[in-house]
């Protein structure tokens, strides 16, 4: 028994020098390591070389226009809502569903239930800021239901605004 342990351990340290050595040679070559071969060798021989000809002075390139300034860039609405619609179905439906009506097991099942995203007479009381600040700082942030997680930590401010714009096609009246 005690041979049978004797030589696991034996082998075991075989094995961990080679994979150490193995790991040792293979970044030693990705860093242009000790191995002369891999180096490519310059050519000893002179190559003829053509005599330089003058050449023209180089025109200057025009200078790039400015930036547009994104805030006055157009946003196409459409694609705005789309690409919210599909960050609702990813980080929203689970709780507000996938309509806004609040109606999945786990929204039913929490207390507070989340809001109504459907409910257009709430939603209409509610401003785009103020529906930006809770997605990105959660609910507790503006005094509402800790359990609104903060998404800002996951979302950029872009997929917010376009989080909001798809919620401001829930409501149903």
């Amino acid at each position: 028994m005690m041979l049978q342990t004797t030589n696991r351990s034996s082998a075991m340290g075989r094995i961990l020098g080679l994979a150490l050595a193995l790991s040792l040679a293979l970044a030693l070559q990705a860093c242009g390591g000790s191995d002369d071969a891999a180096t490519p060798k310059a050519d000893p021989t002179p190559k003829p070389t053509a005599p330089a000809e003058p050449t023209a002075a180089p025109t200057p390139e025009p200078a790039p226009e400015p930036a547009a300034d994104n805030a006055s860039a157009p946003v196409d609405e459409a694609s705005l809502i789309a690409d919210g619609g599909k960050s609702y179905q990813t980080f929203c439906a689970t709780c507000h569903g996938a309509t806004g009506d609040a109606q999945t097991p786990i929204g039913q099942a929490l207390s507070p239930p989340p809001t109504r995203h459907d409910d257009g007479a709430y939603m209409g009381t509610l401003t785009d800021d103020y529906i930006f600040k809770v997605i990105k700082e959660g609910g507790a942030a503006v005094g509402k239901s800790p359990m609104m997680a903060p998404w800002g930590g996951s979302l950029s401010d872009e997929q917010i605004r376009a989080l909001v714009a798809f919620i401001r096609t829930l409501p149903k009246s």
